[in-house]
This record gives structure tokens, C-alpha cells and sequence, in this order.
């Protein structure tokens, strides 16, 4: 009865690996919000592709965990352990059941289906009769054949012999009166690296899941070798359509942070700089928890989502640094939020001057959906433009070379450009540009097709210098101050100023300001520039023709939400996280989620 119903209690939790709802929350019993990465997917996001095998090597040489335990997470991402390695074990890989060599295989040591050596994986077995109540009783009859492991098979322990590539084979040395068996599609084998061994086999259908978590020792942290990269937490491994292995990352979500802030932003950055990127980078991932739930994970590790390599890699000035890792413990579980509500976190490296409405690049109606999503003059990035590469650059074609790139999306067929006609936003932004072409046909580029059809970092540039709508005030200059989004030329000698209460007074040559959050500074010439040199349009459409075009421009990015060159200049000048973050999300406020 008591094995039965130790059975029959794994079997009820296997059952509970329902992927969350979108949005939802995974907290586990240790009060961790739990985050799955997709590390290897026929996603498009995911540079890693399904894999016929999957390798895990322990970071043992530092002291990060020895061995490791397998099972599956539970509904709540709780990891439930249905067998363990010894200390010793220190390379696995994961093996679709089906027949694998071991050899050279793309230039690097794995399993494939093509024959590379002799040290093949079969996918035949001999079933061993009998039930088994715990791992440890199946170990113990396993380990009297050779060749013997345990196997989790539809939610029980069984004991299997041997790995065979045909059931004659398999047949042939069945001398002990076992069962000849095979696994579904869905089946997976845990092997020592190099070898043929089975450790452990799993097969639970269509919705099994196995999971990996380093370690058998108790060590404090975990960092464990996966595609070049080192990674915390532990690892999910299924057959999607019964094809090749989608492997996952399973975290927390405060070591997830610490996996994202340093590949986004310069690893020793600014304190409060990363303090910011790690909100912004901690309420997106939380806003978008089962992005790609039908893959099987919550998020990917490029640009698609965020940028995310774990702990690193064996270069020594590449991953998460001592600064990066206290600004995400300095801001635990801190998030931008709007009327009570997560709030959309977009960033990029820099905008050359002002960031941009959301209705403008995303077609949202930002008075209802997102109203702090808004274009915002950025006064700051310009004290960065000597170390920001993007702050200005230039990209030229001739006539017939703009005509060639855009008929490669299909514009413009059996034609060529005659002239464009640009339209800026009141923040000077291109959001929209129409290609007329000499058949008389035209083809309208909106904002977010802006970057990748003209081949441009931005959507903040000038063409042939035609770049400032009519009717509109001149760009600021380097000596100019900005007031209510226009220039005050010149020294602020003889202007003058009305406070709050009405009282009107002078303005001296060192004027200061307060923020919203009350921090004072002193209001620097040049401040609203918002770029040095670079291009400063205003509002409005222009046209331009010409046999070549040049675009001038600053910036780099999507132009929405935070400006990480931004952030970087306003935390040298002293403002904290919160005010970075509130300044290019106006509106929002960052609270403890």
C-alpha cells in the first residue's frame, strides 16, 4: 500500500505541468517568482535551434555544485526529484530516445543520428519485471546488471538493461527474461558525456517534462555550462511534436535580472544607470511572463525580448560584474508601474534628442493605453555623445542603391525612387516616409519599418540637410537653453522668470533647477540639446529628391521608453534610479511588486 500510494502521489504531481495562463505569476515554495527561458527552440528569437542532444556541465572548479538530481518542476516550478547522480558526475547530456553516436558532429563533440563513432545510444531496452517504490529500491536492482538504470516511465520507477539499436538486438540478449521496449517520441535519456550509459530515462508522453537541477551537495549557488554560456538555476527539457529537444532555463527572477542588466547595459555602468536597467529590464520580463508559451518558455534570450546570457562566459569582462549585481540587489523586486498596474518598459541605447510617442511607432493610442509612453526631450544624452559611438553617424546611397534596397522589400517593382517625403513629429522624429517613385506609384514606410527599409540606426535624422519642417522654431544650438521645449539664445542675462505665486525675478548666469523628485542642479547652457551637434528637426513634412541621399542622424534604437546613453549621463550627474526611470517614463511610479 505504501508504495502504491508513493506512486500514486508523484503521479498527481507530474500531472500538475500545465503551462501557467499568460501573465500569471509562478511563485514556488520558497516565495521565488520563477521565470523560464527559452535556451534552445525552433523559436526564431532563440539563437540555439532544437537539439538531438542537450549538454550540462558543472562549474565545479569554483565550487558551484557537484552532480546532479532529475525530475520534473511541479505546477508552482517547484523541482520534484525522482533520481540524483553521485558527487562525482560532472558532464551529462540529454538524448532524444532515438538511435545516437557520439563523434564530431559540426565541429564540436556531441550526439547525432549520423554515424560517427561506435559509441552509439540505442533506443531499445530490456525491461526489467517488477514495481519499484522509490528511486532507491530501483537503483539497488538496477545495479545488478550491467548496463542497468532507472527509468520513469508514465509516472513509475522501472528498471531497465542495456541500450540497443533494434529490437533483434535487443532480443538477442535478453538472457534474463525481461521485456524488450522502446520509449514514444516524447522519451529522453540522460547520458554520462562520452559514453554510452544511460543515468536516467524519462518518458511521460506529449506533456512530460524532464528536469535537471545541479548539484547534490547543497551548494549555496549553482552555475552550470550550457552552450557556452554558465547559467543559475536548473533546466527543463521536452520533445515539441515529438521532434527535437527545446531546452529551458528555470530561475528565479532576481537571478534572471542579474542575466539580463549586464548585456544590456556597460556591466560597470554607473550605479544608479543600472539600478534603472535593472527596473526597466525586471518589469518587462514580469509584463511579459509567457510571451511564448506555445514554445514552452516565458521569454527569449535576444533582442526579440532581452538580452540574456546568465552568469556568462569564460571571458572574464563579460557577464554579470560587482556594480551590475548590486544594482539588482539594491532594487529587488522593484518595478515601474502606472495606475496600479505593470507598466510597459521599452529601452534602447540612445535617441539623439527626444524619444517618441507610442501611437507614433506602435500605432497605440497613448491617451488610453499607454499615456506615459509619450515623446520626451532629452537634454541629458548629449554629455554622453563623446562615448557614445551612435550619438551622430551618417549613411549614404545613390539614387539607384536606395532604389535597389527598397525594392528588396518588395517597393517599388519595375521603377526607381523619384523623391521622398518625410514627416516629423512636435519631438523631431521621422514617423513616417513616403517613396514616390517615377511610375508615379508611392509606398508609405511607417515608423517601425523606418530602421530596417532605409537601413538607418534611427528614426532622428535629416536627409540632404532637409530635415526642420516649415514654420518651425530653428533647432537649439550647442550655447542654447531649452524652456517649455524652445531655445533661449544666448546668455540668460536679462531674462526673467514668474514663480508659482507670481513673483517675477531676474535670471542670473547660474540658474538651478528641481526636479520632480526634488533634486537641485544647476541648469547648464546647452542643456536641452539633446545630442551636441547631431541633427535637432522640428515638426512638420518635407520633401527631398536628388541623385543621391544622405542620411544624417543620432541615435540607435526603437526610440520608445528609456535611453540607456541617457541614463548613463543622468546618473553622472547625480539623479537616482527612480528619477531616470520616471523621467523617460513620465507618469509612472516604481514600487516594490
Amino acid at each position: 500500500m505504501k508504495k502504491r500510494f508513493m506512486q500514486l502521489a508523484a503521479a498527481l504531481l507530474a500531472l500538475s505541468l500545465a503551462a501557467p495562463p499568460a501573465g500569471a505569476v509562478t511563485t514556488n515554495q520558497n516565495g521565488d517568482i520563477m521565470i523560464r527561458v527559452g535556451l534552445a527552440s525552433s523559436n526564431t528569437h532563440v539563437a540555439v535551434g532544437e537539439l538531438e542532444a542537450a549538454h550540462l556541465e558543472n562549474n565545479n572548479s569554483a565550487g558551484y555544485g557537484f552532480g546532479y538530481r532529475f525530475g520534473y518542476y511541479d505546477g508552482n516550478l517547484n523541482f520534484v526529484e525522482l533520481a540524483r547522480t553521485g558527487s562525482e558526475t560532472i558532464q551529462v547530456a540529454v538524448l532524444k530516445t532515438q538511435n545516437l553516436y557520439y563523434g564530431s558532429t559540426g565541429g564540436k563533440q556531441t550526439y547525432s543520428s549520423s554515424i560517427t563513432s561506435n559509441i552509439l545510444v540505442g533506443c531499445y531496452h530490456i525491461q526489467i519485471p517488477g514495481s519499484f517504490g522509490s528511486f532507491e529500491e530501483a537503483a539497488n536492482q538496477a545495479a545488478r546488471y550491467s548496463g542497468g538504470f532507472v527509468a520513469w516511465i508514465n509516472n513509475a520507477y522501472q528498471v531497465r538493461v542495456g541500450a540497443y539499436p533494434s529490437k533483434e538486438a535487443a532480443e538477442g540478449a535478453n538472457s534474463f527474461g525481461g521485456t524488450v521496449v522502446g520509449t514514444s517520441s516524447y522519451g529522453m535519456s540522460v547520458v554520462k558525456t562520452g559514453t554510452s550509459q544511460i543515468l536516467f530515462q524519462y518518458d511521460c508522453g506529449e506533456s512530460g517534462k524532464l528536469a535537471i537541477q545541479p548539484d547534490v551537495t547543497g551548494a549555496g549557488e549553482t552555475r552550470t555550462w550550457f552552450a557556452d554560456y554558465k547559467y543559475r538555476g536548473g533546466f527543463q527539457y521536452f520533445r515539441r511534436g515529438g521532434g527535437n529537444l527545446t531546452v529551458v532555463n528555470v530561475l528565479p527572477l532576481e537571478d534572471y535580472v542579474n542575466g539580463v542588466v549586464c548585456y544590456e547595459m556597460g556591466r560597470n555602468w554607473p550605479l544608479e544607470a543600472l539600478k534603472a536597467q535593472a527596473v526597466c529590464a525586471r518589469t518587462y520580463v514580469l509584463k511579459n511572463l509567457n510571451k511564448h508559451g506555445s514554445y514552452g518558455f516565458d521569454i527569449c534570450t535576444s533582442t526579440g525580448c532581452q538580452v540574456y546570457h546568465g552568469m556568462g562566459s569564460l571571458r572574464t569582462d563579460y557577464g554579470p560584474s560587482e556594480v551590475s549585481m548590486r544594482a539588482v540587489a539594491e532594487t529587488a523586486g522593484m518595478v515601474a508601474m502606472y495606475n496600479g498596474r505593470l507598466a510597459e518598459t521599452p529601452y534602447s541605447s540612445s535617441f539623439g534628442g527626444a524619444s517618441e510617442d507610442a501611437k507614433n511607432v506602435w500605432g497605440t493610442n497613448t491617451a488610453t493605453e499607454h499615456p506615459y509612453l509619450r515623446g520626451v526631450v532629452d537634454p541629458y544624452e548629449a554629455d554622453a555623445a563623446g562615448q557614445n559611438s551612435l550619438s551622430s553617424w551618417t549613411v549614404s546611397y545613390t539614387a539607384a542603391e536606395l532604389t535597389q534596397r527598397l525594392q528588396g522589400y518588395g517597393l517599388g517593382v519595375g521603377t526607381s525612387v523619384d523623391h521622398l517625403v518625410l514627416t516629423y513629429s512636435p519631438q523631431g522624429n521621422v514617423i513616417q516616409t513616403v517613396v514616390h517613385w517615377k511610375n508615379g506609384q508611392s509606398n508609405t514606410v511607417s515608423a517601425s519599418n523606418i530602421r530596417s527599409r532605409f537601413g538607418v540606426y534611427a528614426i532622428r535624422f535629416t536627409v540632404n540637410g532637409a530635415g526642420t519642417g516649415e514654420g518651425q522654431p530653428p533647432a537649439p544650438s550647442g550655447g542654447d537653453t531649452v524652456i517649455n521645449g524652445g531655445p533661449v539664445p544666448g546668455s540668460l542675462t536679462g531674462k526673467y522668470v514668474i514663480s508659482g505665486s507670481g513673483a517675477v525675478s531676474q535670471v542670473g548666469e547660474r540658474p538651478y533647477a528641481i526636479s520632480g523628485a526634488g533634486t537641485v542642479s544647476a541648469l547648464e547652457s546647452g542643456e536641452g540639446t539633446g545630442g551636441g551637434s547631431s541633427p535637432q528637426p522640428g515638426a512638420g513634412t518635407v520633401t527631398v529628391s536628388g541623385n543621391s541621399y544622405t542620411f544624417n542622424g543620432s541615435g540607435y534604437g526603437h526610440q520608445l521608453g528609456l535611453s540607456q546613453w541617457g541614463a548613463y549621463a543622468m546618473a553622472n550627474r547625480g539623479f537616482r534610479y527612480d528619477e531616470i526611470v520616471t523621467f523617460y517614463l513620465p507618469g509612472t511610479q516604481i514600487t516594490h511588486h
